[in-house]
């Protein structure tokens, strides 16, 4: 559950960051090719740890997604609150996901005591 969770919104995330892009060059006059590095990267990035779930280590990369996103709104201002948005979101599907499993692995062992 939390790899689905969190999963949905690195791929939410990667769509948000991969519109950066135009807004970088047009309205923040940040240079085209700056702005495919950051806008893109960012955007691949997200696409490329939400593939890389199954470990553990992937989730770290999460995280530092979150912070980058944050950070964007140096250049991007909106991406302050954007940024802070999906970092909210992503703890709760980290958390909430990781609850989740735990609970479900409880019940099923207590389901598997009670029917033996």
């Amino acid at each position: 559950m939390q790899r689905r969770l969190c999963s949905a919104i690195l791929f939410l995330e990667a769509i948000v960051l991969g519109l950066t892009t135009p807004v970088l060059i047009s309205v923040e006059s940040v240079s085209a090719a700056t702005a495919l590095w950051i806008g893109l990267g960012l955007m691949v990035g997200c696409l490329v740890v939400a593939g890389l779930l199954r470990t553990a280590f992937a989730y770290w990369l999460g995280w530092v997604l979150q912070v980058a996103a944050v950070s964007l709104g140096v250049v991007l201002h909106t991406m302050y609150f954007l940024g802070a948005v999906f970092l909210a979101l992503w703890a709760t599907a980290y958390f909430l996901g990781a609850k989740i499993e735990r609970e479900r692995a409880e019940w099923e062992a207590q389901a598997a005591r009670d029917n033996p």
